[in-house]
């Protein structure tokens, strides 16, 4: 399953083909069948479900210990800058890579795609609320933060160049601050 998902990642769903995985992943061709009989669609659903679901944990890794709302976000927009730059523009949200694809073609996909981005805004919405946020501006800034970063990914992987990712982050940070203030 993680060949599958470095390749959707990488070439989207429609350029992934099925000898691709079994070739990345090292095995026999029929192993596919045997553990997704559902096929390439099958491996799809999987596939975004548990990479997506994976991606929750970026959350405790940069929002949950920050000192402060403000730090948290910034570092989470910073590892995306990283990470285009670690890996020269190829690694991006698997997830959106697939969305963009599949919304209106594949609606079992599609559905996988939305269970992932609902679970992402009901994580980040707790996290955000411990920043003393209400759930309504919680869920507010977790939106426009997923809004930011799936975008800035397409931006910036298409221009080559991070500056919308730096764009969106400095965004997020001021959407937080207002909605901070707010709460005041």
């Amino acid at each position: 399953m993680a060949a599958g998902a470095e390749l959707f990642r990488r070439n989207g769903y429609s350029g992934t083909g099925l000898k691709q995985i079994v070739t990345e992943a090292n095995a026999p061709f029929g192993s596919l069948y045997h553990f997704f009989p559902g096929g390439k669609e099958q491996l799809g659903q999987e596939v975004i479900r548990t990479s997506g679901l994976a991606y929750i944990q970026l959350f405790d890794l940069f929002i949950a210990p920050a000192p402060d709302l403000v730090s948290g976000i910034e570092a989470f927009f910073a590892a995306g800058i990283a990470t285009l730059e670690a890996t020269d523009y190829v690694e991006g949200c698997p997830i959106a890579t697939v969305a963009l694809e599949v919304a209106s073609t594949n609606e079992p996909l599609r559905e996988a795609t939305a269970d992932v981005f609902t679970a992402w805004i009901e994580a980040g919405t707790e996290k955000f609320a411990k920043f003393g946020l209400s759930r309504e501006a919680a869920r507010t800034l977790t939106i426009s933060v997923v809004n930011s970063l799936e975008g800035a990914f397409v931006l910036c992987r298409a221009l080559r160049d991070t500056e919308a990712m730096a764009v969106a982050g400095a965004t997020s940070v001021d959407i937080a601050r207002r909605l901070q203030d707010e709460q005041l």
